[in-house]
């Protein structure tokens, strides 16, 4: 496919779709034929804003698209996937995959039957300065990791305040869970890419900073056969911070900064910053590369490199497994907490956990 890609964009219940909505414009590779959504006034303010077509009939803006990317309530990503793939258009999915693990298995058996390009979004996998960081832990440069400490949060559920209870969001049905699903997810990707597949999880929530129904605040410890650990620390209610990624090796430390919004206008460069052992106790080696965040452009890649899978430009860096499994591992982070116990994690759409 070396056309424009024709895209859609499926509701605007999820504020990415605001960033998704600038890439695809800025590209000269793919336009965007149009928008649907279930909330007509929504659906009609942001076609405006955007340039592009309202269609308020869902079949009928499939009917015109090559692709398109599904940025609605979690709720309703089973449904809207089984739209697109049932007419053969190619999808782009929001995080997180669903709202739970049976969710993610239907999502994998539409795909699968329907042979459709689907790609899962996660914003840090098209970074140059995560790539750096997985470089840095594959090349043995840090030695034996026995850490990680992953934060990645925002102030958004503190500014909203009771508000956000009112939004999708704040709702069990539409969200699915909370800060630790909502904002956690991208750290569990994350630690998936770094350390791959955890055995156990330990984990803690809060919603007494802010009394909603959901959490606002929640940590989640993994071991790993390696015996590594690696700690999420997530929330809504994170105003400022700095440092947003630690790893400890044998041989060294890194620190990655400015890579959430938690951090993002407090962090300074060097953004990552590496300890050697040889070096002085007092010292940092800093790497010079700037997080997508602090240009701005975290939340584009998602659709610009899946315009470019479209094309056969490019191999998707992420794919329905790569989708499911942070889900797996944020479902058991949940049952800890549930049952005041560390559990399993396992990593299987079989219900049976097979």
């Amino acid at each position: 496919m070396t056309a424009r890609i024709r895209f859609g964009l499926l509701s605007f219940a999820h504020f990415h779709a605001n960033f998704w909505a600038d890439a695809i414009n800025g590209s000269d590779k793919a336009e965007l034929v149009g928008i649907w959504d279930d909330d007509v006034t929504r659906g009609q303010a942001a076609a405006s804003k955007y340039g592009t077509q309202f269609v308020p009939d869902l079949a009928a803006l499939l009917d015109q698209c090559d692709a398109v990317g599904i940025t609605s309530e979690t709720a309703k990503h089973v449904a809207l996937v089984e739209a697109a793939a049932a007419r053969g258009v190619n999808i782009l999915l929001e995080k997180p995959m669903a709202r739970n693990l049976a969710e993610c298995r239907r999502i994998v058996e539409i795909v699968r039957q329907s042979g459709v390009t689907f790609m899962q979004n996660f914003p840090k996998r098209y970074d140059p300065i995560n790539h750096e960081l997985i470089r840095l832990v594959r090349d043995g440069v840090l030695g034996e990791i026995s850490l990680v400490r992953v934060r990645h949060g925002n102030a958004h559920l503190m500014e909203l305040g009771a508000a956000a209870a009112a939004n999708w969001f704040g709702q069990r049905e539409q969200a699915g869970g909370g800060a630790l699903l909502d904002e956690g997810i991208h750290a569990a990707d994350l630690l998936l890419w770094l350390l791959g597949e955890p055995e156990k999880v330990s984990a803690f929530v809060s919603n007494a900073t802010l009394g909603l129904s959901l959490e606002d605040t929640a940590l989640a410890i993994f071991s790993y056969p390696s015996g590594a650990l690696a700690e999420i620390a997530t929330g809504g209610t994170l105003l400022a911070a700095e440092g947003s990624i630690e790893v400890f090796g044998t041989h060294g430390v890194a620190v990655l900064s400015g890579v959430d919004m938690a951090s993002r206008f407090f962090a300074r460069p060097p953004y990552l910053k590496i300890f050697r052992r040889n070096m002085g106790r007092n010292e940092w080696e800093g790497i010079d590369l700037t997080p997508n965040f602090q240009h701005g452009h975290f939340h584009h890649g998602g659709p610009l490199h899946f315009i470019e899978v479209l094309r056969g430009e490019a191999q998707p860096v992420l794919s329905l497994e790569d989708g499911w499994k942070p889900v797996a591992m944020i479902e058991a982070a949940y049952r800890a907490s549930e049952t005041g116990q560390a559990q399993p994690v396992t990593f299987s759409l079989d219900p049976d956990g097979k």
